[in-house]
């Protein structure tokens, strides 16, 4: 037998560990396949004292595409209560939306009284 042959053999070799006793154990539960659902997040406009009611509605609109009346009893409701949720939903898209109404900036004609963009949050959404 040649020194290769014989490493060869060596390689192959393999031990083989002591065979436990079987023990039995619990089988493992079964996992949840189903994904588990996100805790909704609420986006909510906060009054604002100085940019105009038309611009809080005309941005609650193209937003989320409210009806007028909708969005018009949602800027009433941040008037006088001091903020409203206008919006519901998983939390990115809750930050985005808060992202867009901030991106609309001031309402431009009320930025020389010092109009700043529309107060909002994204907030946990009690169940």
């Amino acid at each position: 037998m040649s020194a290769a042959t014989a490493d060869a053999e060596n390689d192959t070799a393999v031990e083989t560990p002591a065979k436990a006793s079987p023990a039995r154990s619990k089988p493992a539960p079964k996992a949840d396949t189903k994904p588990k659902r996100q805790p909704p997040y609420a986006v909510i406009l906060h009054n604002d004292d100085v940019n105009g009611m038309d611009f809080v509605v005309e941005t609650i609109i193209k937003v989320f595409g409210y009806a007028p009346a909708k969005a018009l009893r949602l800027t009433i409701q941040a008037h006088f209560a001091g903020r409203a949720c206008v919006w519901t939903g998983h939390r990115e898209l809750a930050e985005l939306k808060a992202e867009q109404l901030l991106s609309r900036g001031p309402d431009p004609i009320m930025a020389r009284f010092g109009a700043s963009p529309l107060g909002v949050s994204v907030e946990p959404f009690p169940e």
